[in-house]
């Protein structure tokens, strides 16, 4: 026998195409020390990569605790990029309302709470990382201000013109271009602001490579072309006013963590693709007209 509150949660429950419970069960699943350990340094769990320069002398010193030393490395270089995309996301006021789209863990989320003092919801297909974002909220004291929901980025159910920013943070490689970017059209008030950071295939190379390709296996994903990125924002009211190549900035953060013991294994691939042009590293930042 079916419940009203059984039925009231299946309304709520986002609909997800076969690929999408595919990507959230992954994720459901995941407990990659990658991610857990470098969040464990601050309370700022991310899930993405890192830009800068990488202070060497971590590998320098005791070996008992030359692994923490890098961990705490990594996590800077990955602190660094959320805060490099935090700086494009414009004005944004306490009372303003901004979506973190594929939240992860929640670390941008948090981060952007603290810099700004705004509204933020975070939106995931994972239930697990739902769950633990919303934790590490309530943990920080923000939770009045900053939420996070079961949604699918694609069709989130948010009112219209509802957001000042919205960004992505390495989560649009598992999504529609041409759906993602039409939704962030209704989504955003007129001259609102959107960021992404993300990884794109070069089209000058000409097809995916296969480190690509490799990447594209290990997460699960589908790597889009640079191109498509433009054309897709050209057709929903998104003109790019900033675009900046981070390729050369996030190769050192691969090359130290190649050396951790959280390397899994997918880092010469992505070394190969960056250093061989198949593979870049794009910040763009886009207002609504």
């Amino acid at each position: 026998m079916t419940t009203t509150a059984q039925r009231a949660s299946a309304a709520e429950a986002p609909p997800f195409s076969p690929y999408q419970k595919s990507v959230a069960d992954y994720w459901n699943r995941e407990k990659n020390p990658v991610n857990l350990r470098l969040g464990e340094v601050d309370g700022f769990y991310h899930h993405h990569y890192g830009i800068g320069d990488v202070d060497w002398s971590v590998l320098e010193g005791p070996e008992e605790n030359r692994d923490e030393r890098i961990i705490a490395e990594l996590h800077r270089l990955e602190c660094a990029q959320a805060d490099f995309l935090a700086d494009h996301l414009g004005a944004v006021a306490p009372d303003d309302r901004v979506l973190d789209s594929g939240c992860g863990r929640g670390g941008g989320s948090l981060v952007a709470n603290k810099r700004f003092g705004c509204h933020v919801d975070g939106i995931s297909i994972s239930e697990t990382q739902v769950a633990f974002a919303n934790a590490q909220a309530k943990k920080r004291g923000v939770d009045d201000k900053v939420r996070f929901h079961l949604k699918n980025m694609l069709d989130t159910g948010f009112e219209t013109g509802s957001f000042r920013a919205i960004w992505n943070n390495e989560s649009t490689m598992y999504v529609d271009l041409s759906m993602l970017f039409a939704e962030y059209a209704r989504l955003l008030e007129g001259s609102g602001r959107y960021v992404t950071i993300t990884g794109c295939y070069n089209d000058t190379y000409g097809l995916p490579s296969r480190e690509v390709s490799t990447i594209n296996a290990h997460y699960i994903c589908d790597i889009h072309p640079r191109s498509t990125y433009f054309k897709e924002m050209a057709n929903n009211r998104l003109v790019p006013i900033s675009v900046v190549d981070l390729t050369a900035a996030t190769i050192p953060y691969w090359e130290l963590r190649a050396k951790s013991s959280l390397a899994t294994g997918i880092e010469d691939a992505f070394l190969t693709a960056y250093k061989n042009g198949s593979f870049q590293y794009l910040l763009i930042a886009a207002d609504r007209i």
